[in-house]
């Protein structure tokens, strides 16, 4: 796969959905499109995944100071 971006990635996903589920494609075609579907699905999940594991939270301390620590992303309610 060409490289694209997560964003064009989502929007072609949403159009080939809105194609197969129109009913208008041929077997064929819906073949090709859903194909073209699951690997760009399988892009997008690998970049969020990737995205989730860079993205860390700034804290400001109370000295003014501000650090930096790893996004976990079950202590976001703390």
């Amino acid at each position: 796969m060409a490289k694209i971006i997560f964003e064009t990635a989502m929007n072609q996903l949403e159009q080939i959905v809105n194609e197969l589920e129109s009913g208008n494609l041929s077997l064929e075609d819906s073949i090709k499109k859903f194909e073209e579907g699951i690997k760009l699905s399988k892009y997008c999940s690998a970049k969020l995944d990737e995205t989730e594991k860079k993205i860390s939270l700034l804290l400001e301390g109370q000295d003014g100071n501000i650090t930096e620590k790893e996004f976990s992303p079950e202590k976001v309610s703390e």
